[in-house]
Formats: structure tokens, sequence, C-alpha cells
């Protein structure tokens, strides 16, 4: 188990937007009978709602396979189950052993916001001044979101105030990649950059350059892949982003 939270959270992350990615989980685990039961040790601050959304799972599906009543009662040092039950696993399609993150539809329709979306506003702003050249939807990557066009070397901007949770080039298929965490839902995601201008634990404002445009391996023209997250759930970028003309 990674001993540094910040560390832990960046590599949280990583695994929250990675496809497939079983073979690489370097959590705590556990063997019961045929299958394996993936566990997430409790940090110091930690909600479940910071949790789930780190994880690629949902508040409730924590709740209902950790028997948690109430949300807030989880303490510091504490293991979580992150996948589901194993007769969960087989009438809900997906395989018992499934490790936190994975995905096991490659190509997919884009997810339906949470339920219970915050109703409060973070005054997001553009991450890029060009064109939105595909709308969200989910790739055969795996990937969820919006590309939005411009040059090489374009500035790409913090979309609201948040701290930098991941910056690097770790995470395949995304180039180099900015996380910004927002709050203890909101999360954004900024990939194929030429260069990262920020570190891992740097707080930015919204509007604050992050990173320079690039291009994604094989595209003819440079574009930035953004994300939004809540609670570990995509959602449309430009249903949170303010109108504009172009």
């Amino acid at each position: 188990m990674v001993g540094n939270p910040s560390r832990a959270l960046a590599w949280a992350l990583i695994f929250l937007l990675m496809p497939g990615c079983a073979t690489l989980w370097d959590g705590d685990w556990e063997e019961d009978g045929h299958r394996r039961i993936y566990l997430y040790e409790v940090q110091p601050g930690d909600t479940l709602g910071r949790i789930a959304w780190r994880h690629g799972l949902r508040v409730e599906q924590l709740q209902r396979w950790n028997e948690l009543a109430n949300p807030d009662e989880i303490q510091a040092g504490a293991y979580l189950v992150l996948n589901p039950p194993g007769d969960e696993g087989a009438a809900g399609g997906h395989a018992a052993d499934t490790a936190p993150g994975q995905t096991e539809d490659t190509t997919r329709e884009p997810p339906p916001p949470p339920d219970d979306a915050p109703d409060y506003e973070l005054g997001w702003v553009w991450p890029a001044d060009g064109e939105v050249r595909r709308s969200y939807a989910t790739d055969s990557g795996g990937k969820s979101g919006i590309q939005i066009g411009g040059s090489e070397g374009d500035t790409v901007r913090a979309a609201a105030d948040g701290e930098v949770v991941y910056s690097g080039s770790g995470l395949r298929g995304y180039g180099n990649l900015v996380i910004v965490m927002h709050d203890d839902r909101f999360l954004s995601a900024y990939g194929y950059n030429r260069a990262l201008n920020v570190a891992e634990g740097e707080r930015v404002s919204g509007g604050d350059p992050i990173a320079e445009m690039g291009r994604a391996p094989g595209a003819d023209e440079a574009s930035l892949h953004f994300e939004i997250r809540i609670d570990g759930e995509v959602v449309d970028p430009e249903d949170y982003l303010p109108a504009r003309d172009l």
C-alpha cells in the first residue's frame, strides 16, 4: 500500500480513467474462493464520495458492498471492498473479480449523469478556445468527454478552482495528462497535451494555464481531450461549461 496520501490519490485517479486495469492493480486484495476481493485502506480525510470517484464507482455501490448504513461512518485505517460480491457480479453481468475502474465494454453509449448531481456551481470556464470537434461520447478506447480543437501550443486552462492531483504521461491513451480535483465530487481531466505547466499538489484557479495543447497519436490536428466527472461518473462537460459564441 502506498504510504503517501497524495501519491496514493494520484495513482487511484489513474485507475479511475484506465480501461482494463485489472492486471495493474497494486493495492490490497484477498482471495475468497475463486474470486479476488479488492480492498482500499481509508486515508485520513477520505469521504465515501471521494473514494468512489477515485475508483470509478458510485457511492451507493460502496455502501451496499460494505453494508454501510451511514456514508459518514468510515474511519481512517479501515478497509473497504471495491468490487461486488460474487452473486451481484454475476447478476449484473460483470465479472466477480473485476478490478476497480475496469471496464468490460470498450464501445458503449455515454452513461447518464448521477441521479443526485450537485446543484451548486463551481464557476466553470472553457479549458481551451477552439471549437468542439467531437461532442460528448464514449469512444472505442473507453474514454468519455469532448474534443476541443486548436493549434499546437495553445493554452489549456483549468476549468475551475482546484488541486492538481496528477500531472504526467503514465496513463496510456491520454498522452500528457493533467487531472484537477475541484472538491469531494468534481474532477476534470485534460489529455493529449504537448507540455504540462503544473505539478501535483499545486493549487490552481479557474482560467489558470496548466498545459499546452498537443495532438493525439495519429491525429492530423491538435486537440484537447476534456472530461468532467462527478463521483466517478462521466458527464457531458457542455452541461457545465458556460455558453459561448465562436
